[in-house]
């Protein structure tokens, strides 16, 4: 069992977040890193990326306004947003899967109908490794960045590439 730093709770040895206030468990279990990349991997938080300020849409936007938004602003993905909450995303990935030679007919159709809904989220505090791994188990390239559960950024698999090229040293 692990016990949560932050509420106390007894969570099953290998979780990543706690089952009751879904606080990062990743530094808890993974050993010593020996390189300074994988060590910063571990110990940098979200914020160190600098999540860019999402383009958001209401659920009721069109399909063909999104994409036109997508294509204007040459982003991969919108925050579909109702209110104060996400509701769901849409990345280059659902028009490709979802909409793709449907455009035409789907154009007129609210972005909710092909949007990912609940889509998973990270907090601003949490590490850049936790990021990683739920990125790579849930096969995202982009997802919400929160604060204290307010939607204040998204960042992308290539955030984080960029991050690892910039410490990775190549011996001359």
């Amino acid at each position: 069992m692990i016990l949560c730093p932050s509420c106390g709770f007894e969570n099953l040895e290998g979780n990543d977040s706690c089952d009751q206030c879904q606080n990062s468990l990743t530094d808890l279990s993974i050993p010593q890193q020996r390189t300074a990349v994988a060590q910063g991997l571990v110990n940098d938080t979200i914020e160190l990326l600098k999540p860019r300020k999402p383009l958001s849409v209401a659920p009721t936007d069109t399909v063909g306004e999104v994409l036109q938004k997508m294509v204007a602003e040459k982003i991969g993905c919108v925050m579909v947003v109702e209110g104060d909450e996400i509701c769901g995303i849409f990345t280059e990935y659902d028009a490709l899967m979802k909409v793709n030679t449907n455009a035409h007919s789907l154009a007129n159709k609210p972005i909710s109908s092909v949007m990912t809904a609940g889509p998973v989220t990270i907090e601003i505090d949490h590490k850049i490794a936790f990021a990683l791994h739920r990125m790579h188990v849930g096969g995202y390239r982009h997802v919400p960045v929160l604060n204290k559960g307010k939607l204040v950024g998204v960042t992308s698999i290539r955030d984080i590439l960029n991050y690892l090229a910039e410490r990775i040293v190549v011996p001359a």
